[in-house]
């Protein structure tokens, strides 16, 4: 019997490694291990100016990916924007998210299209297109439920939830509790870091803050706290390499992790490992899928003095911080690669739209 050849679509922004990056090399490496044949099909995206994204989203469309070399690919899979628009008569797409500023952000701060005609024709066109290329998969899952409830809002299309381990899974390791809190992943302003420096204003001067990442807002955030005062309270690490992250991870009192409507993030997931509770918002979206207030976290309004209220309980509560750190423990150990392969690759459910 021929080994299945897979092939894993990525839309890859240069020099920007995050999540999603993350996400596919895992699903290729999974597959490899399992015994298919897989390979990576990466291509560069660029989201600006705006016109650019029909542009790339042709350029996935005029791809052959029906065989390589002479031999015939079984399957594609497709992830985030734009890269299920790719054709295959086996296409199944594991949906990281589409383009987010068209969609649920579009007339937020954090997007750039606004309410204007231009903008709505364009945005309108990108939900015609999605709907179509989409509902060409044989089946399709989403990271995570948030990112299927976006899906059933905005195309009517049912996508259905698959969950997978952070990348780090294997080397996450409990550890002893130390004086900080720590926020992972980029510095940008979806991800709210600004949120959590200020909250510092309000946190018990025992406790600093270690910010372990990069990102366009980085100069911005770090400027903002030295105006408010906080020194060496807060502390900018840059990005670090995976043995730092381990341990900034096992020795941390919890993890702070407020982004706006997350799609899933490896964060949570990376905490709960090291059995360490998550402070989260309660618009943060795909972390609300793991972290259960009084259970195995905090989740607070996205307001700094109530993100620093949550960190404050933590740190009087030691004995509480680690019973929260162990429930996520338990909570992360249900995610696993196996039932993720078996769903992509096997005879999953259609696709309903």
């Amino acid at each position: 019997m021929s080994v299945q050849t897979i092939l894993v679509c990525e839309a890859q922004v240069p020099l920007v490694e995050g999540g999603a990056e993350s996400h596919v090399r895992q699903l290729v490496q999974q597959l490899t291990a399992r015994g298919y044949l897989a390979g990576l099909v990466s291509l560069p995206f660029k989201w600006y100016p705006k016109e650019e994204l029909l542009a790339h989203a042709a350029a996935w469309r005029l791809l052959d990916l029906s065989e390589s070399n002479g031999r015939p690919i079984d399957l594609v899979i497709g992830t985030k924007f734009p890269s299920y628009f790719a054709r295959h008569p086996n296409k199944v797409t594991w949906l990281i998210h589409q383009y987010r500023a068209a969609y649920e952000l579009c007339g937020t701060e954090f997007s750039d299209f606004q309410e204007t005609e231009a903008d709505l024709g364009l945005r309108d066109r990108l939900f015609a297109l999605d709907r179509r290329m989409l509902l060409e998969s044989r089946r399709l899952y989403a990271n995570a439920r948030n990112t299927a409830r976006r899906v059933e809002k905005y195309l009517g299309i049912h996508a259905e939830p698959l969950y997978h381990p952070p990348r780090l899974a294997p080397r996450l390791l409990p550890g002893p509790s130390g004086d900080y809190v720590l926020s992972v992943g980029r510095i940008e302003s979806i991800k709210r870091v600004d949120l959590v420096v200020r909250a510092m204003r309000c946190v018990d001067p025992g406790v600093r803050l270690l910010v372990a990442g990069d990102g366009t807002d980085r100069a911005k955030v770090e400027r903002e706290a030295q105006e408010l005062g906080l020194g060496a309270r807060v502390q900018f690490l840059g990005a670090v390499d995976d043995e730092t992250l381990v341990q900034l991870y096992a020795q941390a009192l919890a993890v702070v992790f407020v982004p706006y409507d997350e799609d899933y993030g490896y964060v949570t997931l990376e905490a709960f490992l090291c059995a360490k509770p998550v402070v989260t918002a309660d618009d943060s979206g795909g972390t609300l899928e793991f972290v259960e207030d009084g259970v195995n976290g905090r989740v607070c309004a996205a307001q700094p003095e109530e993100v620093a209220a949550a960190i404050n309980d933590l740190a009087a509560n030691r004995r509480k911080a680690a019973a929260f750190g162990e429930a996520g423990l338990a909570r992360a150990r249900t995610v696993t690669w196996d039932g993720v392969i078996e769903q992509l690759v096997g005879a999953g459910p259609a696709i309903r739209g």
